[in-house]
């Protein structure tokens, strides 16, 4: 079977308010729209997940505003402004609830989505995310500089940006460039620099995760250093009945690592089905299952 390739499915360009939002569109079934993280285009997302994902749902990834082949305008960017785009897309799809999947950033997007329009958002699957505000816990000094360093050409920059997406241990014995998919979709530096800024702006949710009422899943990388760990233990203590596993030695690119564990473990909590544990690479910890609030 040839490997999936999203560009087999063309990409539909709608007006979202003052800016052109691009999506593209596949599978069948309840909806499940996956949200981007920092500068990361819909090409960013594993094609294994995506195509396990297709058999079951109808999908919708996207570039946000000012990414990829998405547009801009000169309004201030910010997260709950990322949140209202993709609700109005969800409203031009004909999309009345969905699941919702977030990466780093993306997961960020969709707490707000989730407390904003609680209607709108059936499961959530918050990867690698953070609450933002003061109590977030925020990358070394170093890492940030990694990922703000644009020198070079491409291929330089991709190999920074694995030194931080992924463990030196997994480094040594595999290859990024093999697990990561190809990508061709470009995000001007100018507006890159305006999400990067929403990153440190954002007042974050800490004070209202105990309001979202949709089931949520949280998962993350026990060696992410770009969104370390004690982030995911953040939302999955504050947000109701929200489950938590961790990957052992993954890092902020989880997804690419061990993308069959991944899928099986997405798959399983959106089905309403156990999640799988430890002898599937990734692990529940036992105090975590559910949230408490912080004392």
């Amino acid at each position: 079977m040839p490997p999936f390739d999203i560009r087999t499915f063309p990409v539909m360009k709608f007006p979202i308010d003052d800016v052109i939002l691009a999506c593209r569109v596949f599978g069948s079934g309840e909806p499940v729209v996956l949200i981007n993280g920092f500068a990361s285009a819909m090409d960013t997302w594993n094609p294994t997940i995506l195509a396990a994902l297709a058999g079951y749902y109808r999908v919708v990834i996207f570039d946000n505003r000012g990414t990829g082949y998405s547009g801009s305008s000169e309004r201030e960017y910010s997260i709950p402004l990322f949140a209202e785009d993709t609700v109005r897309l969800m409203d031009v799809l004909e999309i009345s609830s969905t699941h919702l999947i977030g990466h780093s950033m993306g997961a960020m997007i969709a707490q707000e989505i989730a407390l904003r329009h609680p209607d709108r958002v059936d499961r959530m699957v918050l990867v690698a995310g953070d609450c933002g505000g003061k109590q977030a816990v925020r990358m070394s000094r170093e890492v940030w500089q990694t990922v703000t360093d644009k020198r070079g050409d491409l291929q330089q920059q991709a190999e920074r940006m694995f030194s931080i997406l992924f463990p030196p241990e997994w480094l040594r014995e595999n290859d990024p460039w093999g697990a990561c998919p190809e990508v061709y979709e470009t995000t001007p530096e100018e507006n890159t620099a305006r999400q990067r800024e929403v990153l440190w702006s954002w007042d974050g949710t800490y004070d209202r995760l105990t309001a979202v009422r949709s089931p949520t899943l949280v998962i993350t990388g026990t060696d992410d250093v770009i969104i370390p760990p004690e982030n995911s233990k953040i939302l999955a203590r504050r947000i109701p009945g929200a489950r938590l596993v961790q990957f052992p030695d993954g890092g902020h690119g989880l997804m690419y690592q061990f993308p069959d564990v991944f899928t099986d473990t997405v798959l399983s909590f959106l089905a309403g089905r156990p999640l799988p544990g430890r002898s599937s690479g990734a692990f529940l910890p036992g105090d975590e299952h559910a949230s408490t609030r912080d004392r």
